[in-house]
């Protein structure tokens, strides 16, 4: 590919690097996320059969080759993951969240919580971190983008500064927010420090429109991206895709399509307008960890076990007969009503088989299951499902030691997912800053992420909680806004 990044000397990058990141990206690391998206969702693939089936043993009819199963076999899936990954979605944004201004001033601090509420609210609001969290839980990492060019491109009459919340969350909402999944971002990390990015790709295959001519792809086939376009599938496979790949850093932004630059221009923000946002740390790593991947091997073991099984039972489950001294016993069927008659005095029918009781088997299955909860630190106790005495829970102390797994793993999410906000935050009040449109300083676009309490409360701890900070001299309108009675939140 042809490509011009002159502009982007300064970090670095070159058409031979964009030219390597975007094989390895491709080539590794789509193959590994694509698998661990197939896990969570459990797609039925074009051969019929379901994604976790790949993982069964070949004697199933598990490989990616889809090995013929041997007869008389039945197979059993069971997706113990994706309710795992719901449930730990909906502990850490189940709720709107509230962002909080660090300004000293309270009249800025109002216009700078309704900027950044717009610009929330105008993105998906909490369906836009909904999905960041699903993403994130499944790829391991989730990227923003702040796109800021309304806001700088707007008219002077909508450009002037806005004096009150309602203009303020006006200019908010011409700041638009994209969640970009790993399958599609790519970082340009600094090789001398791994939490530095010096720029960003978003690289993504879309269909060509039909007065444009489109460049084939080679072998006829459609990359993962495409999915994510909803142009996968084989009976799509003759239509022409666009590739279409954006580069920004801190200085400039290019937009190519199949490797054509047909647009660029300088960054006016000043700085790089991706957000890096890893589900769980870690150290060195661009990525971050995935909470799919280590259920991988035990949802495999599960439904193999589950598989067997239901094969057994099968082959097992009625039982068989023998007669002894009974010339006319296989002339009809055993039922009820039936009789036998014979004048041999040593006849008998002696029965076996039968679906009996495998303690091995039954505990194999419990241990499995047993291990995914460690391992996920989600059990059926989240969805309400209790199998065994808990104990009293009428205290919120003894839910939160019986849930302290998850919330202590909700908290970590928390922790990565409040940076990313206040990143997003940080970069849109900047853009209005820039743009005349809502003049802060450096230390006034500091914002704050409250979380709501991921447990159920009642009504009568919420007015208890609200009296206790009207005391202690909170705002009448924050109470009442933490309360649901007011704007606050972002919905």
């Amino acid at each position: 590919m042809a490509w011009s990044l002159e502009r982007f000397a300064d970090i670095g990058l070159t058409a031979g690097v964009l030219d390597g990141l975007m094989a390895s990206h491709v080539a590794d690391e789509i193959p590994a996320l694509e698998r661990l998206w197939s896990y969570y969702r459990n797609e039925r693939e074009t051969t019929g059969r379901l994604a976790h089936q790949r993982g069964l043993p070949a004697r199933l009819g598990g490989g990616s080759g889809g090995a013929p199963m041997s007869p008389g076999v039945e197979v059993v899936v069971e997706n113990d993951i994706a309710w795992r990954i719901d449930a730990l979605t909906d502990f850490v944004f189940g709720k709107p969240i509230r962002i909080e201004s660090d300004a000293l001033d309270p009249e800025r601090a109002v216009l700078i919580e309704a900027f950044c509420e717009g610009m929330w609210e105008a993105s998906g609001g909490l369906g836009l971190l909904q999905d960041a969290g699903t993403l994130g839980a499944v790829h391991g990492s989730v990227d923003v983008v702040v796109r800021t060019g309304e806001l700088f491109d707007a008219p002077r009459s909508l450009n002037a500064s806005a004096s009150d919340e309602a203009s303020a969350r006006g200019a908010g909402e011409r700041v638009r927010v994209d969640v970009v999944p790993a399958t599609r971002g790519i970082g340009l990390v600094d090789p001398r420090d791994a939490r530095r990015v010096l720029g960003y790709v978003v690289r993504s295959e879309i269909e060509a429109p039909e007065d444009r001519p489109s460049s084939p792809r080679p072998g006829g086939t459609l990359s993962g991206l495409a999915r994510w376009f909803g142009t996968g599938g084989a009976a799509e496979a003759h239509r022409g895709l666009v590739e279409v790949v954006e580069v920004m850093s801190a200085a400039w932004w290019q937009v190519y399509e199949n490797a054509e630059l047909v647009a660029e221009g300088p960054n006016r923000l000043g700085e790089l307008p991706a957000v890096h946002v890893q589900n769980r740390g870690q150290p060195f790593e661009w990525r971050g960890l995935s909470d799919v991947e280590p259920l991988v091997p035990l949802q495999d073991e599960l439904n193999t076990r589950l598989s067997d099984r239901a094969h057994r039972v099968t082959m097992q489950s009625f039982n068989m007969y023998l007669a002894k001294g009974l010339d006319t016993f296989g002339e009809g069927r055993v039922g009820p009503g039936r009789v036998w008659v014979t004048d041999n005095p040593a006849a008998e029918i002696v029965s076996f088989g039968g679906d009996g009781h495998s303690p091995s088997e039954a505990a194999h299955i419990e241990e499995i299951r047993s291990a995914m909860d460690k391992s996920s630190a989600i059990s059926p106790v989240v969805l309400g499902t209790v199998r065994e005495r808990l104990g009293q829970l009428s205290s919120a102390t003894a839910l939160r030691l019986t849930l302290s797994g998850v919330l202590s793993k909700t908290e970590r999410k928390r922790v990565q997912f409040a940076r990313g906000i206040r990143r997003v935050c940080e970069l849109g009040l900047l853009a209005a800053d820039l743009a005349g449109v809502l003049p802060t300083h450096p230390s006034e676009r500091l914002v704050r992420v409250v979380w709501p309490n991921p447990l159920p409360v009642s009504d009568e701890e919420l007015v208890r909680v609200a009296s206790q900070k009207l005391q202690v001299g909170v705002g009448d309108e924050r109470v009442l806004s933490e309360l649901g009675y007011g704007d606050g939140g972002v919905e």
